[in-house]
């Protein structure tokens, strides 16, 4: 403690002295501004807190988690890493003069392989450090119950990513517009909801061109993902859409809404096997119109965000 007190004065009349003399000398005013920094590093880091704060960092940082193509959920992305940023934690803190854990600053380190590094391959969830997950809502029919599924998320405050069948955007370009007007995310689902599986590389290409084109025209944006619809697809699919700059994305959770569950059961299903990282899979039905609410309500009562497919997916760290 009287190590400190005698450096701070020390420095204190540097300063003082390098203060004085630059008014006399305005010459030297640049170098004056040098010395006076190197007098308050000095001071910074003799002081025990910039110290603490030093030591303390690895007892808190995080190593990022690169991307990987995993035998079973083939492509995962990466997650951004955590590390203190010493300088802006002794900032906050040098004030009280104390360490305190609810005031170190954190930079976020990105992993060395990131999805976009990783070669064309599906994604069947996010990772699972993550504590996030998304909806997917594949449409390609099912309109009357679109308006409620998207104000139930609106009172949520919740964001979806919905996948739409190029046909459908051309026949609903208004429902088309109130998704996106709703600030969701849109992706491609093919144009004539075929069994991508079983077509030409040349009927595959046009499947996703003629989306693409019909929804740019539409709603004026370009899809980062492509869902195959009923999920078939082969290595081709992926490739294809690869070409056109789309990750071909499928999913971890399954509502199954196609058969007309009773909702509350679907509901407690999905919100049962929902993990950091899943990917949900509906359609707008009568029953997912139903148990969104519930589903919402429980994913959140997890401690999970609900994000767009691009949130889950990104690297970087729920706030």
């Amino acid at each position: 403690m009287v190590k400190k007190f005698v450096l701070q004065w020390i420095t204190f009349f540097m300063i003082l002295m390098i203060s004085l003399t630059s008014v006399h000398n305005p010459i030297t005013t640049g170098y004056i501004y040098e010395l006076r920094s190197e007098a308050e590093t000095v001071l910074k880091v003799e002081d025990p807190l910039f110290s603490e704060i030093k030591q303390k960092q690895l007892e808190y940082n995080i190593e990022p988690k690169d991307a990987v193509i995993d035998k079973v959920w083939k492509a995962i992305p990466g997650y951004n890493g955590l590390a203190v940023d010493v300088e802006a934690s002794y900032e906050k803190m040098k004030k009280e003069g104390t360490f305190e854990e609810e005031n170190l600053v954190f930079n976020e380190i990105p992993p060395k392989t990131m999805l976009k590094d990783l070669p064309a391959a599906p994604i069947y969830r996010g990772n699972r450090q993550k504590p996030m997950v998304s909806f997917m809502v594949n449409v390609a029919w099912g309109n009357e119950y679109l308006p409620d599924m998207l104000k139930t998320m609106k009172d949520h405050d919740v964001r979806a990513t919905f996948f739409l069948d190029g046909s459908w955007v051309k026949n609903n370009p208004k429902l088309a517009k109130m998704i996106i007007e709703e600030d969701h995310e849109i992706g491609n689902h093919a144009y004539s909801h075929p069994n991508m599986k079983n077509l030409s590389r040349s009927r595959i290409n046009q499947e996703i061109q003629s989306t693409n084109e019909i929804i740019e025209a539409t709603i004026n944006k370009k899809p980062r993902w492509f869902a195959p619809p009923s999920g078939s697809y082969r290595q081709e699919v992926v490739d294809v859409a690869y070409e056109y700059g789309m990750r071909t994305v499928l999913w971890t959770v399954d509502t199954i809404d196609w058969r007309n569950p009773e909702y509350t059961s679907m509901a407690h299903r999905v919100i049962e096997k929902v993990e950091p990282g899943s990917l949900i899979l509906m359609h707008p039905t009568a029953s997912s119109a139903k148990g969104l609410e519930l589903m919402i309500k429980g994913i959140k009562e997890k401690d999970l965000h609900i994000g767009m497919l691009s949130e889950t997916l990104s690297e970087s760290r729920v706030k």
